[in-house]
């Protein structure tokens, strides 16, 4: 990678018009000398297109003619993305000025990192955080590190952790051309985690870097019940795609209860509609679990990475610190 990567910037959109011109300025203020902005419409109907063309010229648009969800708006504007580097970025986010500078300098400085995951922080209490790096559980759950948490000193170096959040995630063009891009399948949610497990079953890894700073509209463009649904059908399929056989074999058990404990808790709050929408999730996800295994064969067959340094990437039960 040279020391100027062209550094891609795809923002899947979705009757975001209010929210684009603070995330655009904002990316029109970056130290970064190359980048292209790419905005992958998802047939808004609010305007978007109409604001792009008028204020943003120099966006490139991927208008597509239905919505294709998250995955699709994404995966639509990464082939059209010509960058060294391609960033996925929420519409309804600020990025600090050396932002893209802080991603690509990252890269420079961990050439086995595929993916470089940013500090996010609430656009409206910028002194608490978003995530610090994705992690995952060794039950089988995904979370994001220090959500809900003052930034502080703990979440100011430098390290490895296990995926990026989609709302703000760096990758290597290089990885992308080996691995694939986002599963089309999983329309929304937990598929910046699946593309992450198959990065990590490749051989490559994910860097957390603090000092590229983006703040976010926490559930500002999804949640409620299409995040439930979508969270309980997906986590199933994370699983059955990606999680080693030999670390299945050995702690089945704890992923069993953990989906035991995620169903119990749905079915305790039947009256509210996000909990039977992930309800809905879980089983749709049981009953598609076939088409996952036949994914699964690829990708397994493909990994690099013995389980026991996927194990030591996972987090205990509770979460990163274990709670």
């Amino acid at each position: 990678m040279t020391n100027n990567p062209l550094i891609s910037i795809v923002i899947p959109n979705w009757n975001g018009a209010h929210f684009l011109p603070t995330c655009l300025d904002s990316l029109r203020r970056q130290t970064a000398p190359r980048l292209e902005v790419i905005v992958a419409d998802n047939a808004s109907t609010d305007g978007s297109l109409e604001l792009l063309a008028r204020d943003y010229p120099e966006v490139r648009v991927v208008a597509l003619p239905e919505n294709r969800g998250f995955t699709g708006a994404c995966n639509a504007g990464m082939r059209a993305a010509t960058g060294d580097i391609v960033i996925l970025l929420n519409n309804d986010t600020e990025v600090e000025p050396d932002w893209a500078e802080q991603v690509a300098a990252a890269f420079e400085r961990y050439p086995d990192a595929g993916i470089v995951a940013s500090k996010m922080l609430l656009f409206d209490r910028r002194d608490t955080l978003h995530t610090a790096g994705d992690f995952y559980t060794i039950d089988g759950r995904a979370g994001n590190r220090g959500v809900w948490q003052r930034d502080d000193e703990r979440y100011n170096r430098e390290e490895y952790v296990f995926s990026a959040c989609g709302g703000s995630a760096a990758y290597r063009r290089e990885m992308l051309d080996e691995i694939g891009l986002l599963d089309d399948d999983f329309f929304f949610s937990m598929e910046d985690v699946d593309l992450a497990w198959r990065a990590q079953l490749a051989g490559w890894r994910c860097v957390y870097v603090p000092s590229a700073v983006v703040y976010h509209h926490l559930a500002a463009t999804g949640g409620g019940v299409t995040a439930s649904y979508y969270d309980g059908r997906n986590n199933l399929w994370v699983i059955a795609k990606n999680y080693p056989g030999a670390l299945l074999r050995k702690h089945w058990p704890k992923i069993v209860r953990a989906q035991a404990r995620l169903a119990w808790d749905a079915l305790r709050a039947w009256r509210g509609e996000a909990a039977r929408a992930r309800l809905r999730g879980m089983l749709s996800g049981l009953l598609s679990l076939p088409r996952m295994l036949r994914k699964r064969r690829a990708i397994q067959a493909a990994s690099k990475t013995p389980p026991e340094v996927i194990e030591a990437m996972l987090s205990p039960v509770g979460g990163p610190e274990g709670g």
